[in-house]
């Protein structure tokens, strides 16, 4: 590289997941394919890699800060480590993130938003153009494979994809991406339907992913009734019946928590009652399950009723982001 400082910065969004399930391994290896219909937020990771002072060395800025790491294996951040190891990059860097949501326990896929954004940074800090599939595949790889990390590739898939999308997850491990094609105001009205509620209740996923698996084999008939409403959820976007997102949602969730223990609990189900009772229509918690952010559908009126009476949950309204993962900012040549 010259001598003019090089910097990228990736902008690379959040997911929610309206209906489906089964994009585990435990399952789709052995019962069948899953699939979600899942829609990425205007909520966002941000991601920054640049030529670092120190050329033998590495800065890492995340909650924490590691500063002027000789080795790129005593990286304490996993993804960090393995995603610099994988590109090829051990010295010379810095990388810093900042994000619109806590980066961990949320439940809308902020810890692989990281990895797919930062490989994108750093494939682009290389000069490497790679395309959506490819930074997913990577991700996946890299957080189910080699960090071991327990848990699906729903949240890799959209967060390199953006949209709202039909991921199909097939026995051989290969995804499907398929576009829901919905009318632009369709979108707009489902998005000023929807309501983010934040329980409070920050949580790990990964003994609740790990719990799913060991227990994938005695829920086949519910993980296939969620497949069955995923691929009705996407019939009824594609026709423009968006109002049975909500009926969709609850059956969704009904079935979710039946899925293995921790993914709901006394003080989740009361909120949700709560939300009901106060005009939503059906809800869901994001992600493994245990905290985070319950998504309800609801008509716009009745939002400020269900914030209300759920005054130890945050509201946050949001909007479906069309792109994936992308630069945003490049500076200096290679």
């Amino acid at each position: 590289m010259s001598g003019e400082k090089r910097v990228i910065i990736t902008k690379t969004p959040f997911r929610v997941h309206i209906a489906g399930g089964g994009d585990i391994a435990d399952y789709y290896t052995k019962y069948g394919d899953g699939a979600f219909v899942s829609g990425a937020l205007n909520r966002y990771m941000y991601i920054t890699v640049s030529r670092y002072f120190f050329e033998n060395s590495i800065r890492a800025h995340y909650a924490l800060m590691e500063n002027d790491v000789t080795n790129v294996d005593e990286i304490n951040h996993p993804s960090i480590r393995e995603c610099l190891k994988f590109t090829g990059i051990t010295k010379g860097v810095q990388i810093n993130s900042i994000a619109d949501f806590p980066a961990r326990g949320t439940g809308v896929g902020s810890s692989s938003s990281f990895a797919v954004g930062l490989l994108n940074a750093l494939h682009s800090y290389k000069g490497e153009k790679v395309s959506p599939e490819q930074l997913a595949r990577e991700a996946v790889y890299i957080e189910r494979e080699v960090l071991r990390e327990a848990g699906g590739k729903q949240d890799q898939y959209m967060a390199a994809y953006g949209g709202i999308k039909l991921l199909v997850f097939k026995k051989d491990g290969t995804v499907d991406v398929k576009d829901v094609e919905m009318k632009k105001k369709d979108i707009g009205e489902l998005e000023k339907h929807l309501l983010l509620m934040y329980t409070g209740k920050e949580r790990s996923s990964s003994s609740i992913h790990v719990n799913q698996g060991a227990e994938a084999g005695s829920h086949v008939d519910a993980y296939r009734k969620m497949v069955d409403l995923a691929y009705k959820l996407y019939a009824a976007y594609q026709d423009g019946r968006w109002m049975e997102t909500g009926k969709i949602l609850h059956e969704n969730w009904e079935l979710k928590k039946t899925l293995a223990s921790g993914i709901s609990d006394q003080y989740l189900n009361r909120l949700y009652k709560t939300a009901i009772e106060n005009g939503a229509e059906g809800g869901e918690l994001m992600g493994a399950g245990g905290g985070g952010f319950f998504m309800f559908f609801a008509d716009p009126d009745k939002h400020e009723r269900i914030i209300e009476a759920l005054p130890e949950a945050r509201a946050e309204r949001f909007g479906f982001e069309m792109e994936g993962s992308k630069v945003i900012y490049e500076q200096g040549s290679l």
